[in-house]
Order: C-alpha cells, then sequence, then structure tokens
C-alpha cells in the first residue's frame, strides 16, 4: 500500500471519527508501534549480517523492506495525526 492509498484511508478513518464510528488514533499510539517498528528493522538488520546463509539473507531482505516500508507509513501517519 502507497502512501496515497494510505492517505485514503486517513481520509476515510476521518469521516467515520466525525460520525463517531471510531476513537481518535493519539499520536502516542502511533509512536508506541513507529518504536517497535524500529526495534523490528534494526534485529532484522542484525540477523542479516550475521547470518551466511544465502537464502536467509533473501527472506529476512524482503521482510526488513516491508518493515521499513511500514515505518515510512508510520513517520507519515504520525505528521497527520498531530
Amino acid at each position: 500500500m502507497g502512501l496515497k492509498k494510505l492517505a485514503e484511508k486517513v481520509a476515510e478513518y476521518n469521516a467515520r471519527l466525525e460520525q463517531g464510528k471510531v476513537e481518535k488514533i493519539e499520536p502516542d499510539h502511533v509512536k508506541k508501534v513507529l518504536k517497535k517498528l524500529k526495534k523490528k528493522t534494526a534485529e532484522l538488520e542484525a540477523e542479516i549480517a550475521a547470518t551466511g546463509n544465502e537464502d536467509k539473507k533473501v527472506r529476512l531482505n524482503t521482510k526488513l523492506a516491508i518493515a521499513r516500508e511500514h515505518v515510512e507509513r508510520a513517520e507519515w501517519l504520525l505528521d497527520n495525526v498531530t
């Protein structure tokens, strides 16, 4: 999901928020998730550096790319909920 789709989801969320169907996303909640994502990214980077198995490195690099994308989305969301 790119940032454009994420922006659409945030717009839908804001509409539901105005209708009272959802609770407000607090910046602290996003920060908490962002902290976990950054920790996971660091763990994956360390595991990639430590492993000698090329197949495992490929799989871990895929996971790392996904984790970095989630970090980018969380940072974008944090900027938009504050």
